[in-house]
């Protein structure tokens, strides 16, 4: 197999052109066909030739017979040469088998250096890896999980600083009661945004069939604070019951919504089963 240095210069190096190049054997034969013509007599025939000495060598490594179409040949330098062969391996669509042979003048076999598995232009690649505090999604915090804001959260500062709203102000700075850290103007500005966009916002689905605003229904509780303004929480258990809810956010529960008029089913009448008459069955003869 190839050395580290190697095999990432190879995989640089075809990767590159194969972005550029979207057939897979234009690239290889245009790379050596000015050069080829001034090497020594031979020389390169022994390296080209060499294709039933790589795909041996592709199966001797992988130990599998996963080697699949010949794709070309490019040429290194005047001694060396890359085989490359479409790769046949599960989780491995579009990668290339790719066989360095060499051979010094003179030669006549040519010597097997390294054998690397390279992605090709149309190569299925793993996505880019994301550390994991960028991957952590709301909801994905469970039972016993913690975890800890980051160290310059722009929604946090201290406590002891004012914080544009009066009511958390006063309660930060209480002796013994207040919190080390409350939410800034600029969390608090992140927070309303992500409410007046979210389900409960006035632009759902739900809202925008309601005909009466939440501002207006009397199972609305209003936040306190300056979010009270615009946001608070729904009261009633059979509509958003414990969720905040924006002041324009509607529904169809709410407190003054009319109720049916009329009784019953209102295509047919009532059936009324206490004006029937009851007679016996007579008996069978």
């Amino acid at each position: 197999m190839a050395h580290g240095c190697c095999r990432r210069a190879l995989w640089e190096r075809y990767w590159k052109e194969g972005q550029k190049k979207d057939s897979m054997t234009g690239a290889s034969e245009e790379l050596g066909a000015a050069t080829v013509a001034e090497w020594p007599a031979g020389l390169a025939a022994v390296l080209t030739g060499a294709v039933d000495q790589a795909r041996a060598a592709i199966a001797e490594v992988s130990g599998t017979d996963a080697v699949g179409e010949y794709l070309g040949v490019a040429y290194e330098d005047a001694t060396a040469a890359t085989h490359r062969f479409l790769a046949h391996l599960p989780g491995y669509q579009g990668w290339q088998w790719a066989v360095v042979v060499a051979a010094y003048p003179g030669a006549d076999h040519a010597t097997v250096s390294e054998v690397v598995l390279l992605p090709g232009p149309t190569a299925l690649l793993a996505p880019a890896w994301v550390p994991w505090e960028q991957r952590v999604r709301p909801g994905d915090l469970g039972p016993g999980d913690l975890l800890a804001p980051p160290a310059d959260d722009p929604r946090l500062i201290p406590g002891y600083l004012a914080s544009g709203d009066p009511q958390i102000d006063e309660t930060a700075a209480e002796i013994g009661l207040g919190r080390r850290r409350v939410m800034s103007a600029w969390g608090r500005a992140q927070v309303a945004q992500r409410w007046h966009d979210g389900d409960y916002g006035p632009g759902s689905a739900m809202a925008r069939s309601a005909k009466r605003p939440c501002r207006t229904c009397g199972f609305y509780l209003p936040l306190a604070g300056s979010l009270g303004a615009n946001f608070g929480v729904c009261g009633n258990e059979m509509s958003a019951d414990g969720h905040v809810v924006d002041a324009e956010y509607g529904c169809g529960a709410h407190s003054d919504t009319p109720a049916v008029a009329g009784s019953g089913s209102p295509i047919y009448e009532p059936y009324d089963d206490g004006v029937l008459d009851i007679t016996e069955r007579p008996a069978e003869s």
